[in-house]
């Protein structure tokens, strides 16, 4: 519009310059002001009548030339949609049942029944060590407690009918039960030579020989695992302590198996670790494949927020003024291929990926402008693509 007014102009000074009337730079050469302040008037006058006819010029192509070039835009439509937000988190697959079986018995590693990857139930005999010559001594024990066990039952039925010393009564007693603990004891040192399960599982390497001399807390025999009872830990920010509690729902990534699982928060630690802020979790790992493993790398993504009716918009389309306040332009007076948006101020929640959830500004089913978003104006008539 300047450059047609422009041009307007340039050609009525030169009209004006050539019409018989006193030119401009002759009136200048003469110094007359009171013909200067009056041809200035007289121009200004002839100047602001040319532009109300350009203006009008303008008005009339806009309404009637169907060539006009408006900003093309794609419109996105607000639904109500079920919104869940995901914290993302490193953890390693754990078990409490993992551990290293050492023999409480010295001696010679008799038998070992079982090999790597065998399946073991809890009790269940593992191994054996030779007893040297305990089991003998047992038998030995066995015998003498019977003796006086008959010598304590025959002085006490005397002792009933006061017959007898009762010191011989009180002697006989006290060996019985004597012999009774060290029975006792004999068995307890003969069980340790049978090396058993301490509960069910899978024999994950074994680390001795038979024939090997074995003795307690120096020698392994085997590692047991068991992998029905998995669990991941993982730390937590202490900002979502409101919201990340015991029972949410967990999606737990494990990327060397190309597999997702879906579980729950099984414990929350009541301790917030002052090094780094966060707090621990252990999250339940059901594993009935066998495939996931001790020590296995996973990602854990738990679900902290969830709205069942939220609006989401894509973020790409959000702008952002001086003030630092959020808005996006929304549709009105839709007619056919074209509409007039108008900016739209916005107050934004939690974000997922690339959507963002919007809590103040937008309604269910209003049309904001997603593609060519950065390219309108406030008021601004633009046309949609299809």
């Amino acid at each position: 519009m300047k450059n047609l007014v422009a041009i307007f102009s340039l050609v009525f000074l030169v009209a004006c310059s050539g019409d018989g009337n006193e030119s401009v730079d002759s009136l200048i050469e003469k110094g007359d002001m009171d013909a200067l302040k009056a041809k200035k008037t007289e121009l200004s006058a002839v100047l602001r009548e040319h532009q109300a006819q350009i203006k009008q010029i303008e008005i009339y192509i806009a309404s009637t030339d169907s060539t006009k070039k408006l900003p093309l835009v794609s419109l996105y439509k607000i639904e109500s949609q079920d919104f869940s937000h995901f914290v993302e988190l490193q953890g390693s697959v754990e078990t409490n049942q993992n551990i290293v079986v050492y023999p409480e018995f010295s001696g010679m590693l008799l038998s070992l029944k079982v090999a790597m990857g065998d399946k073991v139930m809890k009790g269940q005999t593992v191994a054996i060590i030779d007893d040297g010559g305990l089991r003998k001594q047992l038998a030995q024990v066995e015998q003498k407690a019977k003796f006086s066990k008959t010598t304590y039952e025959k002085r006490k039925r005397l002792w009933d009918q006061k017959i007898g010393s009762e010191i011989e009564f009180l002697g006989s007693e006290t060996q019985y039960l004597a012999d009774v603990e060290m029975v006792k004891q004999m068995e307890e040192q003969v069980a340790k030579t049978v090396v058993t399960a301490p509960f069910s599982g899978i024999i994950d390497e074994t680390l001795a020989d038979e024939g090997q001399l074995v003795a307690p807390g120096s020698t392994p025999l085997f590692r047991i695992v068991n992998l029905s009872n998995m669990y991941i830990n993982a730390d937590v920010p202490e900002k979502y302590l409101a919201t990340i509690k015991k029972g949410r729902t967990v999606k737990v990534d494990l990327p060397v198996l190309d597999t997702m699982i879906e579980t729950t928060i099984g414990k929350v630690s009541n301790y917030i670790n002052p090094a780094n802020r966060t707090y621990r979790i252990e999250v339940n790992v059901p594993n009935s494949g066998g495939l996931i493993k001790p020590n296995l790398t996973a990602k854990l993504m738990i679900n902290d927020y969830r709205n069942e009716k939220a609006i989401l918009i894509p973020q790409s389309i959000i702008s952002e003024n001086s003030e630092g306040k959020q808005y996006v332009y929304r549709t009105a007076k839709n007619e056919g291929s074209t509409a007039v948006v108008h900016k739209a101020f916005i107050e934004t929640g939690v974000r997922q990926g690339d959507y963002i959830e919007v809590l103040k500004g937008l309604e269910f089913k209003d049309t904001v402008v997603q593609e060519g978003a950065r390219t309108v104006k406030d008021n601004q008539e633009v046309e949609i693509i299809k």
